[in-house]
Parts: C-alpha cells; sequence; structure tokens
C-alpha cells in the first residue's frame, strides 16, 4: 500500500542541496567499501596461513581468495533484496540497512578464532561473514548512486553520480593507510598474530560515522513522486527482468572488464608481487594507495566528460585504453622496478577511473525510476561476479598452471573486449 500523502509532501518540500546528498552518498560508501577492502587485503597477505595452514603457500592463497569471492556470489542477492525494497519502501531505508550489516560483519571478523583455535570452523565462519558483506555491498551501490543521481540537477547527473563511484578508491586508500599504520607500528609476526585485526575492529567507528550521516539526508526525490503516484512496481525485479533483460544483461557485460582490472588491481597486485616477486608488503600497499589517488581524480574529470562530451564517447575511449594498457600492466610488474611498477599502478588506475565514473549516471539512466534501484543493481552486481568475483582467484589459478603472467594478461585483455564491445551496443544512438 502507497504510504500516506503526507510522507512524500515532506519530503517534497524539504530544500534539495545535491551536492550534500552527494558528499554523504560518497561518504557512507567509502566506509562500505573500506569494509569489504580490509578483506580483500587481508586475504592477500594473511588469510591463507591463517585459515587455511595445511595447504601450500600457493593453495593457500587460492583458498584465501575463494573466500574473497564467495562476498561476490552474494552480492547479487544483495542486490535483488534491497533492490526490491528499495524501489518499494524507498532508497534510504536500504543504504542505512546495508552499512549496519557490512558493518557488523567486518566487525565480526576482526574477533574471529583462525584455525588453529577452532579448527575447520574458522573458515567455515569466515565464509559465512563474507557472504554477509556480501549482501550488504550489494545493495549498498544502486542505492548510493541513486540517491546522487536522482538529487542531481539533469546536466550534471553524471558529476554528482560519480560521488559515490570515488567511494571504491575513498575505501581503498582508507583501508591502505590503516594497514600500512598496522605494518609500521608492529613487527610482522605481531601482525601475524593480531595486527590484522585491528583494521576489522575500526570499522565500527567508521560505521557509525556512516550511520549518523546517512540518517540526515532526504529521500530521493524521484522515489517521491513515484510514491505520490501510486505507480510503484509490486514485484520490480520481476518487472525489469521482463521488461528489459536486454539492458540488464548488456550493463553486466560493460562491467565485467573494469571490475576484473579493477580486483586485479587492488587485490591480486599485492600477493602476486609480495609471494610471486618477494617485493615488500609495505611498498606496494604505497604503490597500490599512488594509484588509487589517481583513480579517485579520474572519476569525477571521467564523469564531468561525460556530461559534457557524451557518456558514449568518454566510456568507449576510456575502455580501448583500458584495452591497451593492460597489455603492459604485468609486463611493468615483473620488471620488480619501484618506478616502472608506480607507472604501470598509476596508468592502470587512470584507466579505471575514466571507465568506472560514467557508468553509475548511464546505468541509472537505463531505466524507469519505478525498476530503478532494482535493474541498475542486478547489471551491476551480475557484472560484479563475471568480473571481480572471479578474477583474483583466476589470476591465481592461471599463473599456478603456467608460471607466467602472461596468461593472465591474455584474460584481462580478453574481459575488456567483451566489455568494449557491450557497451558500444549499450550506448548506441539507436539504443540510448
Amino acid at each position: 500500500m502507497p504510504p500516506a500523502p503526507s510522507a512524500p509532501a515532506a519530503a517534497s518540500t524539504a530544500p534539495v542541496r545535491p551536492f550534500k546528498v552527494a558528499a554523504a552518498s560518497f561518504i557512507g560508501t567509502a566506509v562500505e567499501w573500506y569494509d569489504y577492502f580490509i578483506y580483500g587485503s587481508a586475504a592477500a597477505i594473511v588469510f591463507g596461513p591463517l585459515f587455511f595452514p595445511e595447504f601450500s603457500s600457493v593453495a593457500g592463497t587460492l583458498a584465501a581468495f575463494a573466500t574473497f569471492s564467495v562476498g561476490f556470489l552474494a552480492r547479487p542477492l544483495g542486490g535483488v533484496v534491497m533492490g526490491h525494497f528499495g524501489d518499494r519502501l524507498g532508497r534510504k531505508s536500504m543504504l542505512v540497512t546495508s552499512l549496519i550489516m557490512m558493518g557488523a560483519a567486518t566487525f565480526a571478523v576482526g574477533l574471529l578464532p583462525t584455525y588453529q583455535t577452532i579448527g575447520v570452523w574458522a573458515p567455515v565462519l569466515l565464509v559465512a561473514l563474507r557472504f554477509v558483506q556480501g549482501l550488504g555491498v550489494g545493495g549498498e551501490w544502486g542505492g548510493a548512486v541513486l540517491m546522487a543521481v536522482e538529487h542531481a540537477p539533469p546536466k550534471r547527473r553524471g558529476f554528482y553520480g560519480s560521488f559515490p563511484q570515488m567511494g571504491v578508491p575513498g575505501g581503498l586508500i582508507l583501508a591502505n593507510l590503516v594497514f600500512l599504520s598496522t605494518s609500521a607500528v608492529v613487527s610482522d609476526d605481531a601482525f601475524l598474530a593480531w595486527g590484522w585485526r585491528v583494521p576489522f575492529l575500526l570499522s565500527a567507528v567508521l560505521v557509525a560515522v556512516g550511520l549518523f550521516i546517512r540518517f540526515r539526508i532526504t529521500e530521493s526525490p524521484d522515489f517521491v513522486e513515484v510514491s505520490r503516484s501510486g505507480e510503484r512496481e509490486r514485484m520490480p525485479v520481476a518487472s525489469v527482468l521482463r521488461h528489459n533483460p536486454k539492458e540488464v544483461l548488456l550493463a553486466a557485460g560493460a562491467f565485467i572488464g573494469n571490475n576484473t582490472v579493477g580486483y586485479i588491481f587492488m587485490a591480486y597486485a599485492l600477493s602476486y608481487t609480495t609471494t610471486v616477486l618477494g617485493l615488500d608488503r609495505s611498498l606496494m600497499l604505497g604503490l597500490t594507495l599512488a594509484g588509487a589517488l589517481v583513480w579517485l581524480a579520474a572519476i569525477p574529470w571521467a564523469s564531468a566528460m561525460s556530461d559534457r562530451y557524451g557518456r558514449r564517447r568518454v566510456l568507449l575511449a576510456g575502455s580501448v585504453g583500458l584495452a591497451a594498457w593492460v597489455l603492459v600492466f604485468f609486463a611493468l610488474i615483473d620488471t620488480a622496478s619501484t618506478g616502472l611498477i608506480l607507472v604501470a599502478m598509476v596508468g592502470t588506475a587512470f584507466f579505471l577511473g575514466a571507465t568506472y565514473g560514467p557508468l553509475a549516471a548511464l546505468f541509472s539512466e537505463l531505466f524507469s525510476a519505478r525498476v530503478r534501484y532494482s535493474g541498475a543493481s542486478l547489471g551491476y552486481q551480475i557484472g560484479s561476479i563475471l568480473g571481480g568475483g572471479l578474477a583474483p582467484t583466476a589470476a591465481t589459478a592461471l599463473y599456478a598452471a603456467w608460471h607466467s603472467s602472461w596468461p593472465v594478461t591474455g584474460y584481462l585483455f580478453a574481459v575488456c573486449l567483451l566489455s568494449l564491445a557491450c557497451l558500444a551496443a549499450l550506448t548506441r544512438p539507436a539504443r540510448r
């Protein structure tokens, strides 16, 4: 049943401040992605020996990244469930729910006993908590993006939609800073024994800040209008799959390349350089941090350019650049030269930003307001499973089989070409 008229009316008369809403979306999303990324960093560094000690070094890393991938399997479910209620009850309530789920699961990982203490229950509980993380982040993206885009002026949707997109590198920067700080003040043995828990436990403070901010923003004006008109869908997920299946599939395909390269950049590169090349963990965290800063800056720039020149031009140009750059990414890293690894990370980060920022507005514009949360979330989260969900595990397996980074390079190039084709189809003038 639609809500009483007084609720939408009150929401609609509140002053709309797009920048305030966008900034709140950025802060809340950065907190959630901090929670998500500290798991990835821990999977690359400590989860293998602590939770899978009976495996070899390579097998332990592979098992740790497999638990990392479990979160991606949960993300579409989170997108479906929260997309349904986000289209039925509102965007804001789902943003609060997702942040609470993510924060509780992350804090619990920081308290989790290891294999040495409780045996096989340690990896079982680790997988379960990762699944809850996946549910939370699966519902987060759609709500945060829609709050920013639906509050934005029509000709600035790309720019304002980039704020929750910036939460991804923002969370990565925060996670790496915390890991670097912890590594700097404790020994390697102490870090393996208890220091790795600190970033997880600190998430409780960040989640409290995020919740305070999210409770203070107003509901999306587009959802208020849908509620007032009584046009809300009873089953928004079913409706979007019935009427917009091509848009959902093409959106998923368009995101696969960016998400695959992104998780190689964020998670696998750290594991590869420290275990295969023998580089210092703090050095690689610092280089990843430098790349993340470039990624953070490229997202709003590319998104503003998409407002000016069109989503198609900016996204296709960025996708061509990303496909070309992945061909040299591992070649630069394999030199083990700090300067060349920095070039590899910074170049990848720039093209990640150019292909990620404008997607928020593009995905939002594909669906009507009645099913927008469900449609955008489905496309994004399906792409995340097929992209980042498989990337670290696939890369680890490819290297283990071939003992070379070239098969990983071929894998990255193939998924980038797939995304380029999907973006070309999704943004062609006739469809748009």
